[in-house]
């Protein structure tokens, strides 16, 4: 007659094989391991008979008790109590485990010992994408293959249960949902005390995104990482019938966590690449799992995988999208496209940089802007604006922000190039060319012209996202942007401003000519500038 020790007010329970003699102690290797401080390393010794298990104190410090008396050797049979230590068990019988006929489960003879035969091991299908359905049913994968049904009928009702969880699982918003639905068909398909998916990261780690008991609470105990390290790096799916004494996994988490049986299947990508695990696992040793479950817990992480996979996809791409659509306002598309792409183009809080920052600004509009209808005004800046941007665009800037009538713009931020401030230049001298453009046409209809001043400065500024919870913009700020903005501002009409860094810098320089050196607002020397000569 089997037996199991069931833990009373702890979690523990052993299955006591017939003819056995098994070991209790805190030991990780004792046959019955009971991780607790009163318990000893090789506590005691039980010898499991046809209508009992007698017991042998093995010289514990805080000795072994039947039914609250102390004892050095007692014969325990099914009702008694067993204290080792402080930990409480009942000696209870255990119903033999039925095996449905059409499905058996497979294990080793036991004289071939259980170490060798607990494991099974079977390669994963390179091509998980082959399988073309999951599925949801309100049974689990024994209740469906119970009863009289011929095997292709059984077959037929597996391959359901796999469609109606593909449907599922498509319905999913994101990839935290998708993840939700996974466990919750896992634990309607078998018979599972828990469930966890571990995903890879980017160092080749996994880590737990969820772990979930049968009840939906949340399960903290870490999976072994014995058996998912193997489905990982071998990408075979693991069954192991009594995981607690299977030689393959020696981490003392299966012993200590009293896993009886697991379940484990990579999820396997596109281009066979592991995305993670799926894992199941029992800890009463009447719910075994068996090679049925092992086929179908492979089909189901499958085609897990390619729906986790479609979903981490859905993500980036909405990620690049949103990114991308926030930063074309300010940048070309081709580098909001890179910027998307670059997980590190923008980092919160920003960093220093070398930019090339132009300032360019309407000379005498508050005198114009007095004499001209407000719709007037508001149409002709659009215009201008619409021009100048579109020059900093055309070689590749940056639109950092309007000031009143002030554009700023900058090179080097968030990506930087080795000919930026030559775009400055470039960008500076093209604003100018539009401009005489727009005037001729202005004139031509009988409306206002403008005239501009553009100031140009090269040099090291912080770069970044700055603002508030409610309002963030990314530009540069620092002493090379004021600089920029005061040049801009000692440039006359159709005048373009340089400084000595920007000189220095450029590669293909326009003609120019030094200007007396200038003052400028918070500079302790003057500073040496020169005018581009058009």
């Amino acid at each position: 007659m089997p037996f199991q020790l069931a833990g009373i007010e702890n979690e523990y329970n052993f299955e006591l094989r017939p003819g056995a003699t098994m070991v209790v102690g805190r030991a990780v290797n004792s046959d019955c391991a009971v991780v607790d401080a009163t318990v000893s390393r090789r506590h005691a010794e039980m010898t499991v008979a046809q209508n009992g298990v007698q017991v042998k104190d093995m010289g514990s410090s805080n000795g072994t008790f039947v039914n609250g008396v102390k004892v050095d050797s007692y014969f325990v049979v099914p009702g008694d109590t067993l204290t080792f230590g402080k930990v409480a068990f009942r000696l209870e019988e255990l119903a033999p485990v039925v095996v449905a006929e059409a499905e058996p489960t497979v294990r080793a003879p036991e004289s071939a010992g259980p170490k060798a035969g607990a494991t099974i091991v079977r390669q994963v299908p390179s091509a998980a994408s082959d399988v073309a359905a999951l599925g949801r049913h309100s049974g689990s994968i024994k209740a469906v293959m119970a009863g009289d049904a011929d095997p292709a009928e059984k077959d037929r009702q597996k391959l359901q249960i796999l469609l109606e969880v593909s449907k599922g699982l498509t319905r999913a918003t994101d990839v935290e949902a998708l993840l939700r639905k996974v466990t919750d068909y896992a634990f309607q398909i078998l018979e599972a005390d828990r469930c966890a998916i571990l995903l890879v990261d980017g160092d080749g780690q996994l880590n737990t995104k969820i772990s979930r008991d049968k009840r939906g609470a949340d399960a903290p105990q870490a999976v072994p990482q014995s058996i998912a390290r193997m489905a990982v790096d071998d990408k075979v799916a693991v069954l192991s019938d009594n995981a607690g004494e299977d030689q393959r996994f020696t981490g003392q988490s299966i012993l200590m966590q009293r896993v009886r049986s697991a379940l484990c299947a990579p999820l396997i990508g596109s281009e066979n690449k592991v995305l993670g695990v799926l894992y199941v696992d029992n800890f009463q040793s009447t719910h075994r799992f068996g090679e049925a479950d092992l086929d179908f817990l492979i089909a189901f992480a499958g085609i897990a995988a390619v729906a986790i996979e479609n979903g981490q996809f859905g993500e980036r791409i909405r990620r690049e999208a949103l990114v991308r659509s926030n930063f074309e306002r300010f940048f070309t598309p081709h580098l909001a496209a890179r910027i998307a792409n670059s997980a590190d183009a923008v980092k919160l809080g920003g960093d220093k940089r070398p930019v090339a920052v132009l300032f360019s600004d309407i000379r005498g509009f508050t005198a114009l802007s007095e004499t001209m209808d407000p719709d007037a005004m508001a149409k002709l800046l659009t215009e201008y604006f619409t021009e100048m941007v579109e020059c900093v665009f055309r070689h590749g800037g940056t639109l950092d922000k309007f000031i009143g009538d002030a554009v700023m713009a900058q090179w080097g931020a968030p990506l930087g190039e080795s000919d930026d401030v030559d775009r400055a230049m470039e960008s500076a001298l093209d604003m100018m060319v539009a401009l005489d453009q727009l005037n001729e046409r202005w004139t031509a209809a009988g409306r206002p012209t403008l005239q501009i001043g553009i100031g140009l400065n090269f040099g090291e500024a912080f770069a970044g996202n700055i603002g508030s919870e409610r309002r963030i913009e990314y530009t540069v700020i620092g002493d090379t942007v004021n600089t920029a903005s005061r040049l801009c501002g000692a440039a006359g009409p159709g005048e373009i401003l340089l400084s000595e860094d920007f000189k220095v810098a450029l590669k293909t320089p326009p003609r120019m000519k030094p200007m007396p050196p200038m003052e400028l607002k918070n500079k302790s020397q003057p500073v040496k500038v020169y005018t581009v000569v058009r």
